[in-house]
């Protein structure tokens, strides 16, 4: 038996905070019946509806995947261009953890789970994000600082980061950077560079929190395990 907040919140309808105001302002039922108290279990095969609309309760399920360039980080788009959910071979209602730009790469979650979705996309859940960065010229020590403090993007100032040279290629005039950012912001790690003057030709998220697509080709993708996703809970939980 689990909560009912955290079913209403593993459904994907709304976040547990959410869920629960749902609940108290008496737009939950379970069985036929309206549920107004905080704190009611209910069984596999209670049937739950949020304002007269039975939710889903599948099974939950975690993929991984190595986003390719050209494809879309949604479930569906007007344009008929691929996106991600097409890449995964599951019939269930599955959608992206966050986004990725249409011509950036790597580590991109994919599942059901309403709620550790959420906590994952929460601004307050502090879950690294390693991008590996192609970019013009060098960045000099002054613009490695600034990219660590935090710098304005859109009248915003960024988190603090961690910034590494990889290396750096005279005969192209590029470098390759690692930089590790907590946020999401729409373009965030371009529009990072470019505030120091410089222009990112490729990127790519090699890492999401503690998982990598070192062994997953572009397009491909793999289920995350049990103790992978418990993981995830615990570091999201443990940085709010």
């Amino acid at each position: 038996m689990e909560r009912l907040q955290k079913v209403i919140a593993r459904s994907g309808v709304a976040s547990r905070r959410k869920a629960e105001e749902l609940i108290t302002t008496g737009h939950v039922e379970v069985n036929g019946e309206k549920v107004l108290e905080l704190g009611v279990k209910v069984k596999d095969n209670d049937v739950v509806t949020v304002d007269g609309v039975k939710i889903d309760r599948e099974e939950r399920v975690y993929y991984l995947l190595n986003k390719p360039r050209g494809v879309i980080t949604s479930t569906k788009d007007e344009h008929h261009r691929k996106t991600v959910v097409d890449l995964i071979d599951d019939s269930r209602r599955i959608y992206p953890v966050g986004r990725l730009d249409y011509d950036t790469t790597g580590a991109i979650i994919i599942t059901n789970d309403g709620e550790l979705a959420n906590l994952l996309m929460h601004p307050k859940s502090m879950i690294d994000k390693v991008y590996i960065a192609k970019i013009e010229g060098v960045l000099s020590p002054s613009d490695i600082m600034k990219l660590k403090r935090g710098l304005v993007i859109d009248g915003v100032k960024t988190s603090k980061s961690k910034v590494k040279i990889k290396r750096h290629d005279k005969v192209s005039n590029t470098s390759i950077v690692e930089i590790t950012i907590h946020e999401g912001k729409n373009h965030q790690v371009k529009k990072m560079f470019e505030a120091v003057g410089t222009k990112v030709i490729k990127l790519k998220r090699e890492k999401y929190s503690f998982l990598d697509v070192n062994d997953l080709k572009s397009g491909e993708y793999r289920k995350l395990n049990p103790k992978e996703v418990q993981k995830l809970y615990g570091e999201v939980k443990n940085t709010r």
